[in-house]
């Protein structure tokens, strides 16, 4: 077995694509900046009692365990930041870096439409021309499952059900629930599209204020207008730490989310400091591969001599952003020799007693 083979999903990052990623990176945290967003940089290790608190089951199978050998406790490898932003909230200690936005302390439906826009105006920056949005809001379900008084364990099967839009499931495990409870959670996997969904939800869902308000909430945030957005009422993706809104960012070019966020009220509770907070998440890798590749400016090649003009001219070179690679003994004109070939387009050169950039 070759040692050096990385594990399954697991990938090293090559300098053209990193610093793909890294420009992109700084791109939105600019664009998130200046929408008066500030960093924080929770830790990539945590125990799991903090990553999984507030989050029910939805990243216990995501979350790589091991253990630490200072406390003996099991320690986890984030598999979502969300968590850990609610407990930097409630306990703020870090001052941190992630590709992802939160509001917190505002409960309103302006903050969610807030989070969808900046998401909009990420995924635009990232030109991606194709993306999409798919809203959905778990207040529909949960008030239905409220409604009809269903335990725990039937609750968590009619979820999967749902999640899975597995119709033939739903019908068998709906069969001991009232007429219109039943017929509703069956109608749920039909309830995606345009806006026109909401309009049927209202029709034909039960009359009940909690599901008014989702609905309510839902037809508010299809207002925008610069991405195309779908409905989807049996999307309970987050079921167990989002409390209301949930959406999913989508492009042509992947089969899965490049972007997920919603309202998750509830996560900080557990860390002594419940506060409103609705926010998303962007995978920049994904988006990275995706977006068109900036050509490489061109280095530029130096001699390696002992002249305070040529340092000089050098350090002015750097500081106004041009990469500049000197030469080690031995490695001169590594362009000529194939191993470096491209990536040096311009030469530093003597001429008249002065140093200049002249083309290669």
């Amino acid at each position: 077995m070759r040692n050096w083979v990385l594990p399954e999903y697991i990938e090293d990052i090559l300098p053209p694509e990193a610093r793909g990623i890294e420009s992109l990176r700084a791109q939105l945290l600019e664009l998130f900046r200046v929408h008066g967003y500030e960093l924080v940089m929770p830790p990539l290790l945590e125990y799991v009692e903090s990553l999984l608190t507030g989050t029910g089951h939805d990243m216990d199978l995501r979350t790589f365990k091991l253990v630490d050998q200072l406390s003996g406790r099991t320690m986890g490898l984030r598999a979502d930041i969300t968590p850990q932003v609610a407990r930097i909230d409630a306990h703020p200690t870090r001052e941190p870096l992630q590709i992802g936005a939160e509001i917190y302390g505002h409960g309103g439906i302006e903050s969610d439409l807030e989070i969808q826009q900046l998401l909009t105006r990420a995924l635009r920056l990232c030109k991606l021309p194709d993306a999409r949005l798919d809203i959905g809001h778990v207040g529909v379900f949960r008030a239905l499952a409220q409604r009809a008084g269903v335990n725990a364990g039937l609750e968590a099967d009619l979820f999967a059900g749902l999640q899975a839009k597995d119709v033939s499931s739903l019908q068998g495990l709906t069969k001991g629930l009232d007429k219109a409870t039943r017929g509703a959670i069956l109608l749920l996997p039909e309830l995606y599209g345009g806006r026109e969904v909401i309009a049927r939800a209202r029709r034909e869902l039960p009359k009940h204020a909690e599901i008014a308000r989702a609905l309510a909430d839902l037809e508010r945030l299809t207002e925008i207008e610069d991405i195309p957005v779908s409905i989807d009422l049996a999307d309970l993706r987050g079921y167990h730490y989002h409390s209301g809104v949930a959406f999913a960012a989508y492009c042509s070019r992947l089969p899965n989310a490049v972007a997920l966020g919603g309202r998750y009220d509830g996560v900080g509770k557990a860390f002594g400091r419940a506060r409103p907070a609705t926010g998303f998440t962007l995978y920049l890798l994904e988006l990275a591969r995706l977006a068109p590749a900036a050509p490489a400016p061109g280095c530029i090649r130096a001699p390696r001599v002992d002249d305070a003009a040529l340092d000089k001219v050098i350090a002015g070179l750097r500081q106004a952003g041009e990469v500049v690679i000197q030469e080690l003994p031995g490695h001169e004109n590594e362009d000529k020799d194939g191993h470096d070939q491209g990536r040096c387009t311009r030469v530093l050169v003597k001429q008249k007693g002065k140093w200049q950039v002249k083309k290669l």
